[in-house]
């Protein structure tokens, strides 16, 4: 019986980390569907048009993809026993899990990776991408943000990754 019981619990556990590697594997082809959209916005359209512009037209593309994207979405922030229903909002959030910081400057500024560092951090999410539309080139302007997980399947998308310092 003891046996049994070890054997159903060796189980239970191999399934759990075999759904946490299909949640990750998801979380990738999600990035993957996002930068692949982005890419092509980029290139279409050019670095010249305003942040919120850029905003639609990937959710709407995103959405067309059929993937279920929020704009602007209120995230709260609990600290010390208070919570705040609206602590800040995301400019996209994808499927409920990745969160899409986007930016149309010429240059990214470090508060730009540790803005949306902490609202993963906040969102208790592993993973966003901080897309630049302003910049020259779309390699130049895209980042991955991991928030503390080094658990990620290896991708091509980790060239401009950053993590917690």
């Amino acid at each position: 019986m003891l046996r049994r019981e070890r054997k159903v619990g060796e189980l239970l556990t191999r399934r759990r980390e075999d759904a946490k590697g299909i949640m990750l594997k998801d979380l990738e082809e999600l990035a993957r569907t996002v930068v692949d959209c982005s890419f092509r916005l980029h290139f279409d359209l050019g670095p010249s048009l305003l942040e919120s512009v850029y905003e639609a037209l990937l959710a709407a593309k995103l959405g067309t993809n059929g993937l279920r994207v929020e704009r602007q979405k209120p995230i709260a922030i609990e600290w010390d026993g208070l919570v705040i229903a609206e602590g800040f909002r995301a400019d996209l959030v994808v499927e409920g899990r990745l969160i899409v910081e986007i930016k149309s400057v010429e240059q990214l500024a470090p508060v730009h990776a540790k803005q949306l560092l902490t609202y993963l951090r906040l969102a208790k999410q592993p993973l966003g991408l901080l897309i630049n539309f302003g910049a020259g080139t779309f390699r130049q302007g895209v980042k991955r943000i991991v928030n503390g997980h080094t658990d990620f399947a290896s991708s091509r998308l980790r060239v401009h990754q950053n993590t917690p310092e």
